[in-house]
């Protein structure tokens, strides 16, 4: 960590931000020039993207065929062939589905009549009659007018205008070229696409270390490590989502198929193929298809159980595909959020239309997977990624700036069920404090922000009074049971001390005083330390920085004091009025262990002198750690430090355990005062 400035240096002041640059311009610039080049260029991309991502799709197969000595042009032909064999198979199956329900159409004519007839009773026929009902009692209120004189429709004079003359258009008929056209347009784009897919896919699976080389000579070259970490990265993640999604639609596939067999409705293949060929569209995919079964249910049902069972169908096989299946097959590794798929969605539809929508999540993880690892791409997976966009330290740094102590309470009630509270804060509220003590010396914090900060940490601190400090367990590993003939010779292991300090079993009443420094945040990372100090058996006494001060020094009583810890973010800078503390309590309780908190790894207090006996803690963790096993050397029993202000007839170490309990509102009433 950086060194920091001192914390009496006059408040940085905040720069506004720089104007956009030439670089940013450049970037701006690219960007629409590659939007530009996406949409007009979409005749050739296309084919070239559905290529790629038919790639990644066939390439585990193609390794599994070379696994198995076939070769590899013999292995990527057999992928495409198949590949095309299914295609084939797939196109088949649903013109012979299509042509043979277009057969059967008037089978069910009469009830598809009924069922029209039966909708406009229900909606037109009864909207038609409010509307006579209504029509006929205003003609009731409505005073009655005279009758106007009908036109005489005999009378030639009354009809000024001839009938106009009828007029026909009769097309020339069209040449056989011109059918063959006609028919074969709409025939011959799929076919040609479907080709060029094709033969660039065998060329990529057979030249993917050449590619995979130029790419990273290309865009990687100065860091052959992120250019294949990312190229490893994106492969494995678009293979296993293509894998899976395909797995999964085949198998809902064939659940509808079978269902819609067994409820009746015709063309159930027909559906099933079509429900996993539109649920490769994100989101809305699965409820077109469920659309469309639901409307020839209703319409060639001889009642309504055919549609109510079909619509039962696709909402339990959505819930369980979507909720169970997915989760337990690639979870929620995807690395997008939904946000990301939706904006994706309409992006890609409009840059490509129907087929844009189907390749709008695979393209979208290869973004975001490309923001991973391109620092100047890194808002791409902010923006679309699925990893949380603050750490929980800045997470809870904001929600103190934002005055949110219950936010912040529930995210420490998540985190504490896998670990522990000494944990949760050194890993959270230590570095989220941290944070806002580099903003106070920047001078960016007003004092609003400032009181805000602390009653918020206040209440947080309050709030997690009644959590344990349980530490995670450790796996130990069985001793055999000692036989009760041993040999008498036998070494005794020496018994170690219990993990958890317990001062009335141990037969220790130290106590510890800590002292907070005088920075804006070092109060409420005492009342931390005092907090851990009594979960783990010690008692623990909070003072001020004023109370030694060099003016107020000679009132302070130090005697019988054996333990005094000293808490300050300010260790990491070791300032002058840190190091005068420190001298003038060696000097007044020379026998008592001396403890610095909250310094860096490479803070110049780590070399002080003063600090003697226990090493210089960087965390709370080692805090409590250095403060108990201070506390089990100690030879003679300490005095708290409540207890030095008290008369001398009266018992000091209940009424200091008791008033040890007021500290925390104690201290918020000061930071409301100050």
């Amino acid at each position: 960590m950086p060194p920091l400035p001192g914390p009496r240096r006059p408040p940085a002041k905040i720069l506004p931000p720089d104007a956009p640059g030439l670089r940013a311009l450049a970037s701006l610039v690219a960007v629409v020039v590659v939007i530009c080049a996406l949409y007009f260029g979409r005749a050739v991309m296309i084919p070239i993207i559905l290529a790629i991502l038919l790639s990644f799709l066939l390439a585990p197969f193609v390794d599994f065929l070379r696994r198995l000595r076939f070769g590899q042009v013999p292995s990527v032909i057999v992928a495409v062939v198949v590949a095309l064999s299914v295609l084939t198979a797939v196109g088949a199956l649903i013109g012979a589905q299509v042509a043979q329900l277009a057969g059967d159409l008037p089978k069910y004519q009469v009830a598809v009549e009924r069922k029209v007839d039966s909708i406009q009773r229900m909606t037109v026929g009864r909207a038609d009659a409010i509307l006579g009902r209504a029509s006929r009692a205003l003609k009731r209120l409505s005073p009655a007018r005279e009758q106007e004189p009908r036109a005489n429709e005999d009378n030639p004079a009354a009809s000024p205008i001839d009938q106009p003359m009828p007029v026909e258009v009769h097309e020339p008929a069209p040449s056989p070229l011109e059918l063959a056209q006609r028919f074969l347009s709409p025939v011959i784009s799929p076919l040609e696409t479907t080709g060029i897919v094709l033969v660039v896919a065998v060329f990529i699976l057979l030249q993917r270390e050449d590619l995979r080389d130029r790419l990273i000579r290309l865009f990687g070259s100065r860091d052959l490590h992120r250019a294949t970490t990312a190229m490893d990265e994106a492969a494995r993640r678009l293979s296993r989502y293509f894998l899976a999604q395909l797995g999964i639609n085949v198998g809902v596939g064939i659940v509808i198929s079978i269902g819609l067999a067994v409820i009746g409705v015709p063309g159930a293949l027909l559906f099933g193929v079509m429900t996993a060929l539109l649920r490769f569209v994100p989101y809305v995919g699965t409820w077109i298809a469920a659309l469309l079964a639901v409307i020839f249910a209703a319409a060639v049902g001889p009642g309504w159980t055919m549609l109510i069972w079909t619509i039962v169908l696709y909402g339990a096989t959505d819930i369980v595909a979507g909720q169970i299946v997915e989760p337990l097959l690639y979870g929620h590794s995807t690395g997008l959020s939904p946000f990301a798929v939706i904006v994706a969605a309409i992006f890609w539809s409009w840059i490509w239309g129907p087929i844009g929508l189907v390749l709008s999540t695979p393209l979208t993880l290869c973004l975001v997977i490309l923001g991973r690892h391109v620092d100047r791409l890194e808002f791409l997976d902010v923006l679309f990624g699925d990893r949380p966009a603050l750490t929980p330290a800045e997470n809870f740094y904001q929600r103190l700036l934002a005055n949110d102590p219950d936010e912040a309470l529930v995210q420490a009630e998540s985190l504490l069920k896998d670990r522990s509270l000494v944990a949760y804060y050194d890993e959270v509220a230590l570095e989220g404090l941290r944070l806002a003590h580099n903003d106070v010396l920047r001078g960016v914090v007003t004092a609003d922000q400032l009181k805000r900060i602390n009653e918020s940490a206040l209440d947080i601190i309050e709030g997690l009074e009644d959590a344990e400090d349980v530490m995670p367990a450790v796996q130990r590993k069985e001793e055999p049971l000692v036989s009760l003939a041993t040999d008498d010779t036998a070494p005794v292991a020496s018994e170690s001390p219990p993990e958890r300090f317990d001062a009335g079993a141990e037969g220790h009443t130290a106590s510890v005083l800590c002292i907070a420094g005088r920075s804006p945040l070092d109060d409420l990372a005492a009342t931390i330390a005092v907090q851990l100090f009594r979960k783990h058996g010690l008692g623990a006494d909070l003072t001020g920085y004023e109370r030694f001060s060099r003016g107020r020094f000679g009132e302070v009583d130090l005697a019988g004091v054996t333990i005094i810890c000293v808490v300050s973010f300010d260790a990491a800078e070791s300032p002058p009025y840190l190091r005068n503390l420190l001298r003038r309590l060696h000097q007044r309780a020379p026998a008592a262990e001396l403890i610095v908190g909250l310094v860096v790894a490479e803070s110049p207090l780590q070399g002080e002198v003063l600090v003697r006996t226990s090493s210089a803690a960087v965390s709370f963790k080692e805090l409590v750690d250095a403060c108990v096993a201070a506390a089990r050397r100690q030879s003679t029993d300490g005095v708290s430090w409540a207890g030095l202000d008290a008369p001398a007839n009266e018992p000091t170490a209940d009424d200091s355990s008791r008033a040890a309990q007021d500290d925390v509102p104690a201290l918020r009433n000061a930071l409301g005062d100050a």
